[in-house]
């Protein structure tokens, strides 16, 4: 982040302060201490050094209005100059680093360690001929034709087969780096914004903003550099990234003008010159700091604990929390490691661990076993001297034993399972962006499989988001199509031309179509754009209007928010007087109307009753035809005295309404389909929109949300606050309770709304499953509700940044289909850990049973430690490529969704693993015990040590690797299926690593020799191998005959999850869990980090009050440092994204803080990114 490249490139600025930047007015320094002012500060430092920002300007030659010229050479050379807007990202681990990492697995380390001492002993040859006989029967067969020659290669091959492993592994994680990086960069190239270059607004990636550039803001922008503005409206920022303060401050260019990298623009517009870029920009400055810190930090972990994940999560927060809200780039590379788990991962911790438990107490009784065993019939029962000269050689078993038994541990341990979840995980990512589906933090994919709820907003996402005025009420006359001009009284028809022209943002347009005879294209706020489409309509333009009147002319502007609901421009006519023009929705800016313009174009009073008839025959019908509605009014206001225009409520008063507008907004035509598909699949779709009732209602008919006749629930915000508050005015979830089941539509809400209807919905206790909500959203509003979600969906064509930024998949299309196939790829990753879970299981299963029996029986595993490591390559690295990479199928979409509390291992499955057990168990002791009678060959049992191969012995191993690979194919299913060769040719990668092992395997028996511990066979024997393994598929027929109901007994089984499903939904509210199986693991180290933590927190405290206001991001920087910080409910709707300084510092992290008096303004968010 901030390695070398920060350093170099400060040194490279430094000389460029010399020829004062090289022909520009002021030097990167200059500019980075002008940004560190804020206020009036700035205004007069602007005003006595620059001359204003028109100086500042020229000094950076640039245009206020024109922009930067476009000149190839002049561009370049102040992206020299002033740097580019990228802030270096952190170095890749390399491949070597990540093969390190591989290594430090324990039972690799102890494996390892085993073979080294097992290398060394069978170098070793103990003096003296006669030890032969002497250590008896111990010895037999050493000498035999030198094979004592051949005694390291047992211990070279387990070598191998570990560097293998590791390799794989590392090869995996760096693939995996490697499309994450991928995806973070497509990201990235995602992120564009509004610039004027050569006077032509056009839209830039930020990467390529310069300073100089003159960018335009608007609502719901994220602020990419930082700059200063030159003209804005009504604007207000959300700062909190940087100060800590929640409050929004207002912008102006005589009081304020001061604009900051990392920001969200959380009303109205503007206009700013960039001053700063990249490294420069505050956030960057944070950055580089950050970055120095970082390296420091890193040491100071090794130190504490060799590669720990407890760790990383306690350490995490002190590198990242800034991480929460800066520059693009950065905070999406920071936010990236979520070390939240997602409850499939925490299922499969979870069951990892019981499983490892289990391994390792087979592993040493196995050991233990095989070692008295020994030492009983060595010492007791033949009662020799223990010989000194002996001691190499018993050494040699006893080593021998011991890596039969880490055998049997590698074996049993899944180390497989993280593996395939981070496969399949990875695979469906990539798929995903073909489906249009951008996933921002992989978990999210996994838990979109279990949704059972999705909250969608209606415009854009159900609808097309074209809008087009289709119905006028005008001068008294309802038209249900857009009129002829000459209909309309012409001093009404001006009034409404101006009034649509000058009122609505400059920015949106209508352009020509891209191709011949296509649609228009809609720029900008689509609403605005139906507005102008209907002037278009009555055969005027808006162009030479806005050109009259430029944006610098406009006198007032009072934005669109969501409180509002209604935008309003005043300009100054020529005569002194002024007039302001008005839109809106309809019922809200009708309320304040006292005038209504008539058929010639004079006002009349508008009375009540007249508003409640105009309800009832304007407004309702076009609602009920899915219209959305909208009015237009004016009012004119005297020079003298001028109205108090901060005063709202009396300007937006006394109206006089011009028209009334019925806009469409068609419904995308494969949304019912994609609605009735999540119906079926057991997913209840909402709709929460800001829209009238009525045309919510009449949408929500044509999209199938609702079928007339049914039992549900359409209210607006109004009637939904009402039903959900107590007299107090808190919200009750027994209320909650009472109204979500049945809601399916709630019109006219405010995002605080939305955001109580998601959080009541997800902390229901009433269905006896906890309900998983996924919720779209295009609007900054949006923000609280999308972190609040368990998956949050933002619009990639339409959505702000700062949805972007709370959301966990993005739309880039803004479909609502593309949802479902969200929902289709997160059901089939949960199942392929399924599959992949059934298949490793069995073997597991089988492995372990065969090498304790036939240890304790036979002195000897029948499968040897090489072997053992094939079948584990075998098991978990291809099977989990296998398995993993199934493609979904339609099929998925018709069963209900499996919900938090479902056992990973279903009934079903648990009936495969045991039966498919049960048949490999049989053949393989069938084989041990009764192989050399069956094929009349030389008994493998009570072998010495190193004796050659035996046939035997290899029978059984190659008849085990065959009842795996038919068995792989039996795993493809586990609803209990009967066709398991369905559709197994979609998967390529399927089809060739069950040929390729199977390739590999007959190598391995017929070359592989000594270090396979192999005798090659004949064909009639290796037809006897591959026919006991087809017997797997046949077995796997008689398996899925019998009913799960006569097998009570497996329900218990599976369950894995139920006794902890409490604290684990705790944690998951929390930003890092750390799960249960983890938590046993690791406490000890995290009250150590713990601590640590607090002290580092105390140091940051008292260094940032030392400090004053110099380095504002300190709080910020230790916003999520402790795992113990709860999450506090929403209060302040208002910054949807961070934690106020005084909130940073009353958290639980601090001892201090902790004995004082909690502070108010609680967090404004559930998750920090």
């Amino acid at each position: 982040m901030g390695d070398m490249s920060n350093s170099d490139f400060y040194a490279k600025n430094q000389r460029n302060e010399g020829n004062h930047a090289a022909g520009f007015g002021c030097s990167v320094m200059e500019l980075r201490s002008l940004m560190e002012l804020r206020g009036t500060e700035a205004v007069v430092k602007l005003q006595e050094d620059y001359g204003a920002v028109e100086g500042l300007c020229k000094r950076l030659k640039t245009s206020p209005t024109e922009g930067l010229a476009v000149v190839q050479t002049d561009l370049d050379k102040r992206r020299e100059i002033f740097g580019g807007n990228l802030i270096p990202p952190k170095k890749p681990k390399t491949f070597l680093q990540l093969v390190w990492e591989a290594l430090q697995d324990v039972t690799l380390i102890i494996l390892e360690i085993a073979a080294l001492i097992s290398l060394g002993l069978s170098f070793y040859h103990p003096p003296g001929q006669t030890s032969g006989e002497a250590c008896g029967t111990v010895a037999g067969g050493v000498e035999d034709e030198g094979e004592a020659d051949a005694g390291w290669i047992e211990g070279a091959a387990i070598l191998l087969s570990v560097v293998c492993v590791v390799l794989v592994t590392a090869f995996n994680d760096w693939s995996k780096e490697k499309q994450f990086r991928g995806l973070q960069s497509r990201i990235e190239q995602e992120q564009k914004f509004q610039v004027v270059r050569g006077s032509q607004v056009i839209q830039l990636p930020v990467a390529d903003i310069l300073v100089g550039d003159i960018a335009q803001i608007k609502y719901g922008d994220l602020l990419p550099a930082d700059g200063v503005l030159i003209q804005g409206n009504d604007l207000k920022i959300d700062e909190s990234s940087l100060t800590g303060e929640s409050d929004h401050v207002k912008k102006s260019a005589d009081k304020d003008p001061m604009l900051l990298s990392g920001t969200h623009v959380m009303e109205g517009s503007g206009r700013m010159v960039v001053t700063a870029v990249g490294v420069n920009s505050q956030t960057g400055i944070i950055f580089t700091l950050l970055g120095a810190g970082f390296e420091e930090e890193e040491k100071k972990e090794k130190k504490v604990k060799k590669q720990d994940g407890a760790a990383a999560m306690e350490m995490q927060p002190l590198k990242s929390a800034e991480g929460g809200e800066t520059d693009e780039k950065e905070r999406k590379r920071v936010s990236a490691p979520k070390k939240e788990k997602s409850v499939l991962q925490g299922k499969l911790t979870k069951l990892a661990v019981q499983i490892g438990k289990a391994g390792l107490l087979m592993s040493a009784v196995t050991v233990i076993i095989l070692v008295l065993y020994f030492a009983i019939n060595n010492f007791v029962m033949e009662k020799r001297p223990w010989m000194p000269e002996c001691t190499p050689i018993y050494v040699q078993y006893f080593v021998k034993f011991f890596i039969i038994g880490v055998t049997v541990l590698v074996v049993a341990v899944p180390e497989g399972l993280p593996l395939a979840v981070t496969i399949s995980l990875a695979y469906s990512v990539k798929k995903m962006m073909k489906d249009n589906n951008l996933v921002r933090h992989l978990d999210a994919c996994e838990t979109m499989g279990n949704a059972t709820a999705i909250c969608s907003d209606k415009t854009g996402t159900l609808t097309t988001n074209r809008m087009t005025a289709v119905q006028c009420y005008v001068g008294d006359v309802h038209y249900k199509e857009i009129p002829d001009p000459g209909a309309i009284s012409p001093k009404s028809l001006d009034l409404l031309v101006n009034a649509i022209s000058i009122n609505s943002a400059y920015t949106s347009k209508i352009l020509p179509p891209d191709k011949e005879g296509g649609l228009p294209k809609q720029v900008g706020n689509k609403t605005e754009c139906g507005l102008l489409g209907l002037v278009l309509d009555v055969k005027r333009d808006y162009q030479p209007i806005r050109n009259q009147i430029p944006e610098e002319k406009l006198y007032k502007v009072y934005t669109f928010n969501s409180v509002r609901k209604s935008m309003s421009t005043v300009i100054k006519l020529p005569d002194g007087s002024f007039r302001m023009y008005s839109k809106g929705a309809s019922e809200i800016v009708l309320k304040k109307c006292s005038h209504i313009l008539n058929e010639i174009g004079e006002p009349r009073v508008f009375r009540p009753r007249d508003k409640d008839e105009m309800v009832k025959k304007v407004i309702e019908p076009m609602a009920c035809d899915g219209l959305r509605t909208i009015c237009v009014a004016y009012r004119d206001f005297p020079n003298d005295p001028e109205p108090n225009w901060d005063d709202e409520n009396n300007i937006l008063s006394d109206l006089t309404a011009i028209s009334i507008v019925g806009i469409e907004d068609p419904v995308r035509p494969e949304v019912p389909d994609a609605i009735q598909k999540c119906q079926r699949a057991g997913i209840t779709v909402r709709m929460v929109t800001g829209d009238n009732i009525n045309t919510a209602r009449a949408i929500a008919i044509k999209c199938g949300i609702i079928h007339p006749g049914e039992d549900f629930l359409c209210i607006d915000g109004k009637e939904f606050n009402r039903r959900i508050r107590n007299e107090k005015g808190e919200v009750e979830q027994e209320r909650i309770d009472k109204v979500w089941p049945k809601l399916r539509v709630l019109a006219r809400s405010s995002p605080t709304d939305k955001h109580t209807l998601v959080k009541g919905i997800i902390d229901s206790t009433m269905a006896d499953q906890r309900q998983v909500v996924a919720v779209t959203g295009d609007g900054t509003n949006d923000g609280p509700a999308l972190k609040k979600a368990d998956v949050g969906f933002a619009m990639g064509i339409a959505g702000t940044d700062v949805a972007k930024e709370a959301s966990d998949i993005i739309l880039t299309d803004d479909n609502f289909s593309s949802i479902v196939k969200a929902v289709m790829w997160g059901r089939n990753v949960y199942d392929s850990i399924s599959k992949f879970l059934q298949f490793q299981l069995t073997v597991n299963v089988v492995a372990v049973i065969v090498a304790f029996t036939g240890a304790c029986i036979t002195q000897d595993s029948p499968l040897k430690a090489v072997q053992m490591l094939w079948v584990n390559l075998i098991m978990d690295t291809f099977a989990s490529l296998a398995l993993a990479t199934e493609p979904p199928t339609e099929s998925l979409l018709k069963r209900r969704p499996y919900g938090r509390n479902k056992p990973l291992i279903s009934s079903t499955m648990t009936k495969n693993i045991l039966g498919h057990g049960v048949y490999q168990l049989i053949i393989i002791f069938t084989l041990l015990f009764a192989g050399e009678k069956i094929f009349d060959i030389d008994s493998g049992r009570n072998a010495p040590l190193h004796s050659p191969p035996s046939e035997h012995y290899t029978i059984i191993f190659n008849t085990f690797v065959m009842m795996q690979l038919f068995n792989e194919i039996n795993a493809r299913k586990i609803h209990g299926e009967r066709n398991v060769f369905d559709g197994i040719f979609r998967n390529p990668i399927f089809c060739s690593i069950v040929f390729g092992t199977f390739a590999i395997q007959i190598v391995i028996v017929q070359f592989g020799g000594k270090p396979f511990s192999c005798q090659p066979l004949d064909l009639e024997k290796w037809m006897w191998c591959v026919f006991l393994g087809l017997g797997e598929l046949v077995w796997g027929q008689v398996i899925a005959s019998i009913p799960n109901s006569n097998l009570r007994f497996l329900r218990r089984a599976g369950q894995l999850t139920q006794k902890d499903e409490l604290p684990e939904e705790d944690a998951n509210e929390d930003n890092e869990e750390i799960d249960h199986a983890e938590r046993e693991l690791r406490r000890g180290q995290i009250l150590w980090f713990r601590g640590l933590n607090r002290i580092q927190t105390q140091i940051e405290v008292v260094n940032t009050f030392k400090s004053g206001t110099s380095f504002q991001g300190a709080g910020a920087l230790r916003r999520q440092s402790s795992t113990t910080s709860q999450t506090q409910d929403v209060t302040n709707v208002s910054s949807p994204s961070h934690v106020s300084l005084s909130n940073a510092l009353s958290s639980p992290t601090s001892t201090t803080a902790a004995t004082a008096p909690p502070t108010t303004g609680h967090s404004s968010c559930e998750r920090i990114p």
